[in-house]
This record gives structure tokens, C-alpha cells and sequence, in this order.
């Protein structure tokens, strides 16, 4: 049954909003699960890193290969079928991480990991739309930062501290995702039926006619903030370990949630603030911080590259709120989930590129003058965000100029 979520009671839409970033936040703290992990499977079973690379790679195809076919779906046949195939599909995928007893089983469940991930974010984040427009904005910047942080924080915990660490961390999200069953099924559906669901599985990349504009704002600082979180998703608990001496597995978890942690408090300390105000010196903020933290790796600082962190963190939760923010502001109910789907791709794609090229690299140069080069790339991708906000601003004033 189809229940137009203005029609629900304010008091049960709260909950069911509450309840819905919190699967957001358990779907990501799945995928950023294996980063501390990598480590152990590398000691294990002595592969390379050109095959680290591949299953962090392999991630992001399945991944994009869903948000371009399914990511607008849930626009046609509701949210609530994409999520449950979603879920059942990352079920499958945590069932098989936790069997993984080769490089090849270890593929195959971030390849699954990776379709489900693009298949529910999309969803997901249309439904905290529907749900309450005014908040899904802060809620779909803060709630991939807080899942990142918490999956790579309590994966190291357990790494470090418990037993079976390629286990454990399995079971407990299985159970996880047990609640999130009840939480889908008592989930009343929020988006009516439309024509054109076969149509939307088609592979493109469409921004919905009249936001071009403003979309296209976004997408420096959307791309700047993501790619600074491939660093340090791929690299940093490496970066950490080889060139820092940091080799506690916690560490490794830890340098994840710095950023995403930090990240997360930030955009809910600037709420208030117009998510356009947020571009400029979010960008600012991340070529900054990189800077330092790089200073730090160069120096064998560990507390300057933290330092930089902290700053490169309140860089990543401002353009965050920044950017969907902006796209909660303008999403129409029919478009919004295409409209987030194009958001996520190119989210996804500064987040990989980069990352994968940077994997490929290490095998050749070493780790250390490839976490340099990629955190300049960093830098350089900061400051574009700032001067194309600076351009946007100019011609609109421009324009308003012209109309007087």
C-alpha cells in the first residue's frame, strides 16, 4: 500500500525517518567493514597489492554498474521492492565474507556488496526525501560519514581485540541486517507506481530537465570531498602502517573514522547554514587539510597528519551538507530517485578512479610517492571546487545585474 508520506503521522514519520537513516548507516558500515580487514586477508593469503586493488575495484564496478541500471527504479516501482532485493542481495554478500576462505570468494562478496550498495543508496536517500524533505538533506550528508566511520572504527576494534577477526565482524552485521528486515517490513511505501520502470533500467546518466545548472554547481566539490575519501578508504590504514609505523589494526580503523567522523559532526554544527554558502569553503577546507596531512607523511609526524585529518574532515562534512543539501532542496518527488543516482555515480567515480589508479601505481613506485601524488590530486580537485564556486556566484550576480 501506497501511503504519501505527508499523510502519515508527523510522530510515526520521525521514526520511520530515524529508522531509515539507520539502515543507510548500517549499508555503509558494511562496506567500509573490510578496509581494516584487507591487512589480515593480505597476511593471510599472501596476495599483492595489484589484487588488493582488484577487490577494491571490483567493489565500485558492481557498484556503478548498479546506480546506472536500478538507481533510478525505485522512482517506478517504489522504494520499498528496490530495498528488499537490495537487502536480500547484501545478505548474501556478508554470508559469503564470512565463508571467504580464498582471494576469489573475497571478490565475489565485495562484487555482490558492491550491487546491493548501488541498488539501496539511491533508494534510500529518495525515501528520507519523501520522508521529511527539510531533514533528508543533513541526514543523507551525515549518515554515509557516521556508516564509513562506525564500520572502519568497530571493524579495527574488533581486528585488534577479539577473536576471529575475518568472522565475528560478519556475524554481527548479519544480525544487523535481521533488524533491518523488520525495519522494511513495517516501512509503509512512499512513492506511488509510474510508468517507465523496464525504460529506467537503461543505462545513462540523465539530470532531470531544469536542474542542470545547479547540479553541475555541486559536482567540483561533490568529486573533491569523495575523492578524499577513496585515499582514504584505499590507502590510509596502509598509509598508516608503512609509513607512519602505526600498526595497530585499530589505527587502521581509527585513520577512517578521523576523516568521516569528524566529517559527520561538522555538518550537523553547520545545519543552519544555506548548503550553498558550503561549497566554497569546503573545497578550501580540503585542499587545506590534505596539504597538512600531507606535510605530516612527509615529515613522520603522525600527529600532523591527524591534524590535517581534523581539518580535511570538517572540509568533507561541509561539502557534504553542501552538496545534498542542494539536491534534497530540489529533488522532485518522480525524479528523485535519478536525480540521487547521478549524484552517487559521480560520488563514486571521483571515489575510484583515483583510488584504483593509485593501487596500480603502488605495485610500480611504491606507497609512499602514490599516497603524495594522490593527495595533490586532492589538493588540485579543493581548490577547482573553490574557484568554480566562485564562478557560479559571479554570474549569477551577474545575471540579477542584468535584470535590474
Amino acid at each position: 500500500m501506497t501511503a504519501p508520506a505527508d499523510s502519515l503521522d508527523p510522530v510515526r514519520r520521525g521514526r520511520l525517518f530515524a529508522a531509515v537513516a539507520g539502515v543507510v548507516v548500517l549499508f555503509l558500515a558494511a562496506s567500509s567493514v573490510p578496509s581494516p580487514l584487507y591487512v589480515v586477508y593480505q597476511a593471510q593469503w599472501g596476495f599483492s597489492a595489484a589484487t588488493l586493488t582488484a577487490i577494491f575495484a571490483v567493489y565500485v564496478v558492481f557498484l556503478l554498474a548498479s546506480l546506472l541500471v536500478v538507481g533510478g527504479l525505485s522512482d517506478h516501482v517504489g522504494r520499498r521492492p528496490v530495498l528488499a532485493v537490495a537487502l536480500g542481495v547484501q545478505t548474501v554478500a556478508v554470508v559469503l565474507f564470512l565463508l571467504a576462505a580464498n582471494v576469489t570468494m573475497l571478490l565475489v562478496a565485495r562484487a555482490v556488496q558492491g550491487a546491493a550498495t548501488g541498488a539501496a543508496i539511491t533508494a534510500m536517500a529518495a525515501t528520507l526525501v519523501d520522508l521529511s524533505p527539510r531533514r533528508a538533506g543533513l541526514a543523507n550528508a551525515t549518515t554515509p560519514l557516521i556508516g564509513l566511520a562506525l564500520g572502519a572504527l568497530g571493524c579495527g576494534l574488533l581486528v585488534e581485540y577479539a577473536p576471529a577477526p575475518t568472522r565475528l565482524v560478519y556475524g554481527v552485521l548479519l544480525l544487523g541486517f535481521a533488524v533491518v528486515g523488520v525495519v522494511l517490513a513495517l516501512l509503509p511505501e512512499t512513492a506511488p507506481r509510474r510508468t517507465g520502470a523496464l525504460a529506467s533500467l537503461r543505462p545513462r546518466v540523465r539530470i532531470p530537465t531544469g536542474l542542470r545548472a545547479e547540479v553541475l554547481a555541486i559536482v567540483p566539490t561533490l568529486a573533491a570531498s569523495w575523492a578524499l575519501g577513496g585515499l582514504y578508504l584505499s590507502l590510509g590504514p596502509s598509509v598508516a602502517a608503512e609509513i607512519l609505523g602505526l600498526r595497530s589494526h585499530l589505527v587502521g580503523g581509527v585513520v577512517v573514522t578521523l576523516l568521516c567522523g569528524v566529517g559527520a559532526v561538522t555538518a550537523v554544527a553547520v545545519l543552519r547554514r544555506s548548503p550553498a554558502t558550503l561549497l566554497a569553503p569546503a573545497g578550501g577546507l580540503l585542499a587545506v587539510g590534505t596539504l597538512v596531512t600531507l606535510g605530516g607523511l612527509v615529515l613522520g609526524v603522525p600527529l600532523g597528519a591527524a591534524a590535517g585529518t581534523v581539518v580535511a574532515g570538517v572540509g568533507f562534512g561541509m561539502a557534504s551538507l553542501g552538496c545534498f543539501g542542494t539536491l534534497a532542496r530540489i529533488a522532485a518527488p518522480e525524479t528523485r530517485g535519478e536525480l540521487m543516482a547521478v549524484a552517487y555515480v559521480v560520488a563514486y567515480l571521483a571515489f575510484s578512479l583515483p583510488a584504483v589508479a593509485a593501487g596500480i601505481a603502488t605495485v610500480h613506485l611504491g606507497l609512499r610517492p602514490v599516497a603524495e601524488v594522490y593527495g595533490l590530486v586532492v589538493v588540485a580537485l579543493g581548490l577547482t571546487a573553490v574557484v568554480a564556486r566562485a564562478l557560479v556566484v559571479r554570474g549569477r550576480r551577474s545575471a540579477e545585474a542584468g535584470r535590474v
